[in-house]
């Protein structure tokens, strides 16, 4: 059965210009050349998901994964059946790994390498170097000499007890704040306070020490809208970039967050276009690294929350899997659920931001991104 060309429209699938490619979607069959393969309307494994219709496209794609929830048979298999890429949510962040001074709690997060690789996922690490998520003990630290040698001590032993067994690290999360007015942007964050501006450095190196293998990535949030605010951020982790790559430090890739909202007060488009063009011409790799739609301000009745959900993933999935230099999709989160918006809405029990509902069927969410995934049109292979 094909899908209604009015549905195609509808999520934002197709745009009015190009809605005579309708006819073209059918149940797995490949349509005539040229036009390129679509995916049938409801099937979701082996060749239709999404991790498959990713490497198509020359892209990985998956979830921020709780090593806990791994327990519960569905939700590991819809994780195996769709990602090729993971990320902890939390289980590498300082407060999971650190409990007190000298020591690290590795259990959660082996257990995600462990799936990760008994399942040909590749896996992401988050974060080395971030200003939240720290214990206490390494809050209380007063010594700019004791904050670098505990800062380059744990990428050592960090991302060296999993070399060349990863993916990409997030080295540096979120280092940029305009809004705390320093001439280079720079946030005033625990570790600039401490260690000055070069931290920033210094974890890059230490990360490149202990794992030569991986790929190594700037990560921040803010980046994507048309607002001033944007823009702002945007020039700010251009200019870090550029005096990182300046001053040879070991830099491979920029992770885009990509926390995006429903019925915006904000607008996406040009102005990450240019963004990630530059960073482009740096020669990065870029990775849409936590991505979700922010339903707060949707129409909830269902049937119009799902779909704006779905077109808003659909749209600016398109607009950004135009830059040939993005070459991973990650959703932050796998089931409405366990999103973190449930929390940063309120204890908001009704918000839908992810592909999968809370009972891990797949949404028109999953529909649209896939969608965009498969609708990418890349230069042939070198």
């Amino acid at each position: 059965m094909k899908l209604p060309r009015r549905d195609l429209l509808r999520y934002g699938f197709l745009s009015a210009a190009n809605a005579g490619l309708a006819s073209v979607i059918g149940c797995g069959k490949k349509a005539s050349a040229p036009a390129p393969k679509q995916a049938p309307t409801r099937e979701i494994t082996g060749q239709w998901s999404l991790r498959a219709v990713a490497a198509e496209h020359r892209l990985l794609t998956g979830f921020a994964v709780d090593p806990k929830l791994l327990q519960d048979p569905h939700y590991a298999a819809v994780v195996r059946e769709q990602a090729s890429l993971i990320v902890p949510e939390n289980a590498m962040k300082w407060g999971a790994l650190r409990p007190a001074p000298g020591q690290y709690s590795f259990e959660q997060a082996d257990i995600l390498l462990t799936f990760a690789e008994q399942n040909r996922i590749r896996l992401r690490g988050h974060t080395l170097c971030w200003h939240r998520s720290l214990p206490s003990w390494v809050e209380a630290i007063d010594s700019a000499q004791e904050a670098h040698r505990q800062l380059t001590e744990h990428i050592q032993t960090v991302a060296g007890r999993y070399a060349g067994r990863m993916h990409s690290w997030d080295v540096v999360n979120e280092a940029v704040e305009v809004k705390d007015n320093r001439p280079d942007g720079l946030r005033n964050s625990f570790w600039l306070r401490l260690v000055g501006p070069d931290y920033i450095e210094a974890a890059f190196h230490a990360a490149r020490a202990a794992d030569p293998a991986a790929l190594l990535s700037y990560n921040d949030y803010g980046l994507e809208s048309e607002t001033y605010d944007a823009e702002q951020k945007r020039s700010a982790v251009l200019l870090l970039l550029r005096r990182l790559k300046a001053r040879r430090v070991p830099l491979d890739a920029v992770g885009i967050q990509c926390h995006i909202s429903a019925r915006p007060m904000y607008s996406y488009g040009p102005g990450l276009q240019r963004f990630t063009e530059q960073v482009r011409e740096m020669g990065l790799q870029i990775f849409l690294s936590e991505m979700d739609v922010n339903d707060r301000n949707a129409d909830r009745t269902p049937e119009r929350q799902d779909a704006e959900v779905a077109q808003t993933y659909n749209r600016f999935l398109a607009m950004a899997l135009a830059e040939r230099a993005v070459t991973a999709v990650l959703f932050w989160g796998v089931d409405d659920g366990h999103s973190w918006l449930r929390y940063e809405n309120g204890r908001d029990d009704q918000t839908r931001p992810l592909l999968f509902d809370r009972d891990l069927r797949p949404k028109e969410a999953f529909y649209a991104a896939r969608a965009a995934m498969e609708a990418r049109s890349m230069p042939p292979k070198p």
